[in-house]
This record gives C-alpha cells, sequence and structure tokens, in this order.
C-alpha cells in the first residue's frame, strides 16, 4: 500500500510556500506521492492520510488562528496518524534559535496547544521589507532593531537554509 502525505500550508508573505513547494520538489523526485493544500483550502479528511505535514509562519509572534483552530478541531484525527509541523519565522535566523526547543515561537505554540506531532522543525524566512505594507513594515523593522536585525527598508533577506529543508523533507519521507 502507497503512503499517502499531505502538507497543509498557513503562509502570510509566501515564504512557508515555497519551503513547502521545496519538500514536494524532493518528494517528486524520489517519486512519492503528496498533496500540497493551503490550510484555507483542506476539506478533506485527516484520516485518509498516512502522514499530515502542517507548516505555518509567524506573524506578530504567533502562528495564524486557522493553524491553532485546525489542530484543536482535529485532534482526535490528528491523533491516528503520523504527522509533522514546522514553523517559519525571522528569529530562527539567529543559530541559538533555529532549533525546535530553542526557537522561542515553537516553545510557546507547543505550551498553548495539546498535540504532540511525530517530527517538528523549524526554518528561518525571508526578511523583505518592500513586501509588507506600512504597518507590518513598521512594526517588524523594530521588532528587527530589537532583535539587532537588518532595518534598512530596502533589505531582501532570505534566511532559510534549503539543505535543512531537503533534509527534513527526507525524515518526513522516512517516518
Amino acid at each position: 500500500m502507497k503512503s499517502k502525505t499531505v502538507i497543509l500550508y498557513s503562509s502570510v508573505d509566501g515564504q512557508t510556500l515555497k519551503i513547502c513547494n521545496k519538500i514536494k520538489e524532493v518528494y517528486d523526485q524520489n517519486k512519492r506521492s503528496v498533496a500540497l493544500v493551503s490550510i484555507d483550502d483542506f476539506t478533506g479528511n485527516v484520516t485518509d492520510y498516512d502522514l499530515l505535514v502542517l507548516g505555518a509562519s509567524i506573524r506578530y509572534g504567533v502562528h495564524g488562528e486557522k493553524v491553532i483552530d485546525f489542530i484543536n478541531n482535529k485532534k482526535k484525527e490528528l491523533e491516528t496518524i503520523k504527522t509533522a509541523f514546522f514553523s517559519v519565522n525571522l528569529v530562527a535566523r539567529k543559530p541559538e534559535k533555529n532549533q525546535p526547543d530553542s526557537n522561542p515561537y515553537v516553545i510557546k505554540f507547543f505550551k498553548s496547544i495539546d498535540w504532540n506531532p511525530n517530527l517538528v522543525e523549524v526554518f528561518a524566512g525571508k526578511l523583505d521589507y518592500k513586501k509588507y505594507p506600512f504597518f507590518d513594515r513598521i512594526m517588524i523593522q523594530f521588532i528587527m532593531w530589537m532583535t539587532k536585525g537588518p532595518t534598512n527598508t530596502d533589505a531582501e533577506i532570505e534566511y532559510t537554509n534549503w539543505e535543512r529543508v531537503d533534509h527534513f523533507a527526507i525524515r518526513l519521507m522516512e517516518l
């Protein structure tokens, strides 16, 4: 029996989706089937899959409400299959905060929900001031200033470590 995998994503600026597409590419290269669906569009049954991967970005220190609602509403079903979760955030650009047990957003997230996926990962996102609406740009710039990150509004820096994404995809296939 072939295993069925679905990747659900919640992406604000597109980097989480880009990471999901890279994971899908690794699956495709290994001739493994995978569905990629926005959490906004998912209407399937969790139990139709052997593995559900949930990728979520951070905005203002929290994962999207739809992500938390999905986990809370589907908890029983999620417990019957293998699951994985990854967070995408700019704090993970720092080596001391780029692991699930050292990333403050991931730690806070799992303290706030009752779910224990089989695999958890965190990836650094992308900083692109030109893409943000005015208010978001000012807020992100302030957060970057506080965390000693780049504040130049011309900055466009992709912090994602694509080798780690590849490795995560392989670990998913091994679940």
